[in-house]
């Protein structure tokens, strides 16, 4: 149970979370991943003690992105600490990295210096804006450049209500992914060519492209997508309801032709059909207010497990509750996806949240909790020594 990634070295210089996800998902997938540290840790260390948690040790945020690493305490604006991390890079395969370009820079690990010294490098870069422009040295956390810069939040915002808030390292686990598949096509280059490279992305390019829909849409077009809201939806059947028991769920009836008539045999209603007002895609959004109020009175007639034993009786029928993070764990669907792991510790395993993705020929298993700070600093030293000879 390696992983895909095994026998791949990498560094990961990363705070808070857009780069240790990355480094964390590589981890996840066989890569020995080193994280390097100052002193003071991973400012992600302290999200237990934000979160309210009361023991100490448990910080399960800093958990998701950092098991199966070994951590080793450098502190890289010294001479001596540069030099250590250079001597880690000079035979590593990837360095991952969200510390800004300027700060890199000034501490001699930006892509040009390292690269000099080990030309196969893959260097894996998170900034915030990207890397040339007014901004590219801004500071950023995903609050900012992924949910409200990049549009995400206006476009969420329903209109006369205040913009909603953004939960915990959406834009960051996002970009995280996104690098990690880069590195992964880096290798896949390195492996045709004998050349490492530069490959980067940024939490205002993931906002952009997570609302490509509506930005390519105004691009190509210079119409903006209207925001909508549940009560006058153009497409009733594309839309969240309660159920009697103040359960919601969402119908995702995308296709007219496809989705209506089966919508219509569950809720009782054949007749609408045939009805002027519903029997085509343009009368139901031209009467859209009048027929959701109307299935939201069927709709509450019944608990949510009446009406899905009633939605499973017409497989054109899409449809999905509306989870709490409870629901989703209760889930026996969310399971048997594989969204949970089994994190060895000591002799017993501590369940996490998976990495969505799976290798059927080079399947993977996380191999250890998250390190204790500077827990394998002596290990990789040593490691670097006999490298050395």
């Amino acid at each position: 149970m390696a992983g895909p990634l095994q026998g791949i070295r990498v560094v990961e210089l990363g705070v808070w979370v857009a780069g240790p996800a990355a480094g964390g998902i590589l981890a996840d997938w066989g890569a020995d991943v080193v994280k390097i540290e100052p002193p003071t840790g991973d400012p992600a260390r302290a999200f237990g003690r934000m979160l309210g948690i009361d023991d100490d040790a448990a910080n399960p945020p800093f958990e998701m992105d950092n098991r199966g690493k070994r951590s080793v305490v450098l502190d890289v604006t010294t001479e001596q600490g540069r030099t250590t991390a250079l001597e880690l890079l000079c035979d590593a395969d990837v360095f991952i990295t969200n510390v800004r370009p300027g700060a890199l820079r000034r501490m001699g690990l930006d892509f040009a210096a390292v690269a000099t010294s080990n030309r196969r490098l893959v260097y894996g870069l998170i900034t915030g804006y990207g890397e040339t422009g007014p901004d590219a040295d801004r500071a950023a956390y995903d609050v900012a450049a992924f949910w409200a810069r990049a549009g995400l939040a206006h476009l969420l915002t329903r209109p006369g209500q205040t913009p909603p808030f953004q939960r915990g390292g959406m834009g960051d686990h996002s970009a995280g992914m996104t690098l990690a598949a880069a590195v992964c096509a880096a290798l896949v280059a390195r492996a045709r060519t004998g050349e490492g490279q530069l490959v980067s992305t940024s939490l205002y390019r993931q906002g952009a492209y997570t609302v490509s829909f509506d930005l390519n849409t105004f691009l190509l077009s210079g119409h903006a997508i209207a925001i909508g809201q549940r009560e006058t939806m153009g497409n009733p059947c594309m839309n969240n309801y309660a159920a009697g028991d103040g359960r919601r769920f969402w119908i995702v009836g995308l296709e007219a032709n496809r989705h209506w008539p089966p919508l219509c045999r569950a809720v009782g209603r054949p007749e609408w059909l045939t009805d002027p007002r519903f029997a085509t895609a343009w009368s139901r959004a031209s009467h859209s207010a009048e027929l959701i109020a109307e299935l939201d009175e069927i709709f509450a007639t019944r608990t949510l497990d009446e009406w899905a034993d009633v939605f499973a009786a017409e497989p054109e029928l899409f449809w999905a509750p509306i989870n709490s993070v409870e629901d989703v764990v209760a889930d026996d669907q969310f399971h048997a996806a594989g969204g949970i792991v089994y994190v060895p510790e000591g002799d017993s395993t501590v369940p996490m949240v998976a990495s969505p993705a799976d290798f059927s020929g080079t399947p993977w298993a996380p191999r250890s909790v998250a390190p204790r700070l500077g827990e394998h600093t002596a290990d990789v030293l040593a490691e670097l020594r006999q490298r050395r000879g």
